[in-house]
Formats: C-alpha cells, structure tokens, sequence
C-alpha cells in the first residue's frame, strides 16, 4: 500500500497497522472472540502506522522462516490480557511512524542547540514506579527548557518514543534535533541511582556519561546536577537560579513532589474522574509542602478545568478556587513561567484582558520554550498571530496530538477556515466533549451535515458521561458554552459558534 500510494497527499494515504496472534477463536454466527482474537486486536493497538507486531507464539511458527528481521519488545502489559505477552516487531516496516515526515526527509536543525531527552527507563522492577522515571524526565525537560540558548523539544514529542526500539539518528531525524538525553532510574528504598547520557544524534557519539547514586532526599541536587552539566557540556547558558531548596527542607519537598507527579498525570488525561482523583493529591501535596509552588499551580489549573469543561457542580466556585490557587503560586514563585500562564487563562476568564496579557508576557519572558504557556496564549491572542503561536508550538512539540491540535481547531473556526479546523480537531481524543462540539460546528458550516450529524451523537453522549448535569434547554446549552468560549473576543464570535452547531442539530 505503502508503494502503491507513493504519490498519493499525505492526508489521503491509507495507514494500517497489523497484529498477529496464534490461539483458540471461538466461533459464534457472524462474530469471532476468545483470547486468540483479543491479543491479536491489542497487538494491533500497539503496533505503529504501517506496522506489524506478532505476540511470541506468532514469531515462534514464522521464525527463520520469511524474509525480515524482528525487533524483540519485550513482555507487554495488553489491555484486559491477563499475562504479560512477549511481542516482536517486523522490523523495516516503519514507513509511517509517529513524528516523520511524508517526504522522508528530516527536520530542519534549528540555528541553536536542539535537544530532546526521551524517556528515562524504569529499572525498578515495580510498574508502579513507573510515574517516578517519567517525573524525573518531565522535571528534565522543564529545566533544560528555562536556557534561552537551547532548543527543547517538549514531553509529549518526547514520550511517543517510549517502549519504542529506535537509534540516536532514528530520533534526531523524527525531531530534528542535534543532541539526545537518555538514561534511566532504579529506586530502591530510600535510595535512587539516576544514569544519563548526552548522545549526537548525527553519528551516535556518546558525549557524555554519568551516574548519580543518591539518597532519595537528594532528588532535585541530582536534576540539577543533570541539567546543569548537559547545558555546559552543549555550550548553553544558565538561566534560572535554584527554585526548590531556597526555604524548606528537601526531605519534605520530595514527598509533596511525588503527589505532584500523580496529580499531574491524572489531570493531563483530560477526563472529568481523573481530574476528580488529581484534586486531592495536589491538595495533599500542600498539607505536606505549603510552600510547593508547583502543588499550588496544579491545584489552580485542576479547578480551572473543571470550570472551563463544566465538570463543576457549582462553576463559579472552581473559577475563585482557581484564582486563590493561581495567585498563591505566583506569591511562592514568581520566576515559574507556567504559574504565570496559568494564572494568565484565569483571568482571562474573569475577563480582565489586560492583566492576563501582562502574565502571558512574563511567562514567555520566563521560559520561551513552555509549549504549554505559548499554546494558552496563542487560544489567549487568537487570529492570524494565535496561529502563528501554535505554530512555533508545533515545531517545539510536533506529536502532540491533542492541546495544540484542540487551541488549533478553534482558532481556525474562529478564522472561519473549516477545512482546515476540521482537520485539527479530527486528531484529538473524542472523549474531550468541547472539542467535538468544535469538530460539529465546523462540519455543519462546512456544509458537510451527515458527518456533523454523526458527530452530534457523539458530542451528546460524551455530554451526558462528563457532565455533572445534562444541559436540558437552549438557555443551559448556552451557558455551557460561553465558559467553554471564554478567550473568544466578543458576542459576534460566540452567536458565529452558536450557528454552527444550531446547524449541526444541537438546541441552543
């Protein structure tokens, strides 16, 4: 297929990903399951675009026996598959993976240091440390994003290439990046030993190698050592002074900092239950440590999703939590770039234009590489100038398929360039009930009303699992909508919204 449609755009190729499982089906009429078949459909899950997996059973009966090579996975832990299954990849067939180009060819290297840093590898023997690593590459990558001279590529760009077998040049071209941070973490006790390595992606060059064997309350003297000496060793410079120890103790800092990290992952998955289970965590997190800035700004965006999503029983209650929480984090720590960007989209909320744009600006003055504080922002500015906001995003964070795409999607209905708004918004999760309503609106001014129809239904049934209370008239639906439409500029954008999806069949 992939030959066939050498010439085909990009956008109207056909993408398939294969899994191959051998065990019993069983037959029932029409339909087919049991265990063989639901291994193969998980196989299949994980596979990438254009890609083959096989579970160890396969691989053993075709061994030696077609022409390939396979990469060895590992044991994979598969959705309702109750063991642990050994998966091998067919490898070579790689045509279409996460993050390259359709042409082949790589991403132009930035004219400063380019870097990303991939997943630290969990060696503790205990998935449920699993959050500990990904926290330690996070924080990694906050860092290195605070130098000016350094171009960072963001987490979610970052986190596509975990569990992935792939080589130094394999990431320096799907990124375009001259430099690679791997490495990885075993906790153990009190105890964790950290190593990293500075890779050239160009020729694989192992630049620098270090390891860090520290008791557990040492954790942020290891991030900074980390950091810093990666910045020195690419010639970048320093930029942020030491943000965590100035005025508590480390051993305290380190248990409210693992709230965080739950906290953090629960609400990135934009769920309304998630974000339900984040909340305490982030507020245990400030019994333990008042004075984490970051637990508070957590603690502030948790409330303004729930606001914004109208997943809050009472709304108005979340917003002011969210203010207290936002200015709380600035009072803590005014040099942390995303409080800023933060507290920016409350009070844009609160319509206080003026102040927002004040802490968007700081934010940016901050830390131009925040892919988050530039995305807000460009939702924040809007228009032509938005996009090109969300563009520079793109570039630093090019396989986030779900904030960018979702701002994206909206700025472009705004600028009435459906095409192109339905594209974005088909990239994202469906279960972010705003975002259909978006993806519905534009299809029905598109003038493509079966599929915003379709669309409809799955807006309403996402509307009637998220939400605390169904909008059961036109005057709810409305009030639904303007907190979701709060960064739009005036009346005459939000009555252009409200056609839209008065066109796809809602009653607002």
């Amino acid at each position: 297929v992939t030959e066939q449609e050498a010439d085909t755009e990009e956008d109207k190729r056909l993408h398939f990903r294969i899994g191959i499982n051998l065990g019993d089906v069983i037959v029932e009429g029409d339909d087919i399951h049991g265990d063989g078949v639901n291994i193969a459909a998980r196989l299949e899950g994980i596979a990438e675009p254009n890609g083959i997996c096989l579970s160890g059973d396969a691989y053993r009966q075709v061994k030696g026996k077609i022409e390939g090579e396979f990469e060895d996975l590992g044991e994979q832990s598969l959705k309702n598959v109750g063991e642990p299954v050994r998966v091998y990849r067919l490898a070579g067939n790689r045509n279409h993976s996460v993050g390259v180009q359709a042409s082949g060819k790589g991403l132009t290297l930035p004219d400063k240091p380019s870097i990303a840093v991939l997943p630290f590898t969990n060696m503790s023997g205990d998935p449920e440390q699993e959050y500990f690593s990904d926290g330690i590459t996070e924080d990694i990558i906050t860092e290195l994003s605070r130098f000016r001279t350094l171009f960072v590529i963001a987490r979610t760009s970052c986190f596509t290439f975990k569990g992935r077998t792939t080589t130094a040049q394999e990431v320096g071209k799907e990124l375009g990046v001259a430099f690679l941070v791997q490495g990885s973490v075993r906790k153990a006790g009190s105890r964790v030993r950290v190593t990293v390595q500075l890779v050239r992606t160009s020729n694989a060059q192992n630049l620098w190698v270090e390891r860090y064997d520290r008791e557990l309350r040492d954790i942020f003297s290891v991030q900074d050592e980390i950091t810093q000496t990666i910045a020195a060793t690419i010639g970048g410079r320093l930029e942020t002074e030491d943000r965590y120890r100035a005025s508590r103790s480390i051993q305290t800092a380190t248990a409210a900092y693992d709230h965080v990290l739950r906290a953090q992952t629960l609400y990135h998955e934009i769920r309304r239950q998630a974000n339900g289970e984040a909340r305490p965590l982030a507020q245990k997190a400030i019994e333990i440590d008042p004075g984490s800035a970051r637990a508070h700004l957590l603690l502030a965006a948790i409330h303004n999703m729930d606001y914004m999503e109208s997943w809050s029983p009472d709304p108005e209650k979340s917003l002011r939590l969210a203010l207290e929480y936002g200015q709380k984090a600035i009072s803590l720590d005014d040099s942390d770039c995303l409080a800023h960007a933060q507290l920016a989209e409350i009070l844009a909320n609160y319509h206080r234009v003026s102040e927002a744009r004040e802490h968007f600006e700081k934010a940016l003055l901050l830390n131009p590489n925040d892919v988050e504080a530039r995305t807000i922002y460009g939702a924040f500015i809007g228009g032509e100038e938005g996009l090109q906001q969300l563009a520079f995003a793109e570039r630093l964070d090019p396989c986030n398929f779900v904030w960018i795409p979702w701002i994206k999607g909206i700025a472009l209905f705004e600028l009435r360039r459906y095409d192109e708004a339905i594209e974005s918004l088909r990239k994202i999760d469906s279960r972010i009930t705003s975002a259909r309503g978006y993806l519905m609106a534009s299809l029905a001014l598109a003038g493509r009303i079966d599929e915003a129809h379709v669309v409809l239904g799955e807006f309403l049934e996402s509307a009637r699992a998220e939400l605390p209370s169904f909008p059961e008239n036109a005057a709810q639906w409305q009030d639904y909508w303007l907190r979701e439409s709060q960064h739009q500029s005036g009346q005459e954008d939000f009555q252009h919204l409200c056609d839209g999806l008065r066109k796809a069949g809602l009653e607002i």
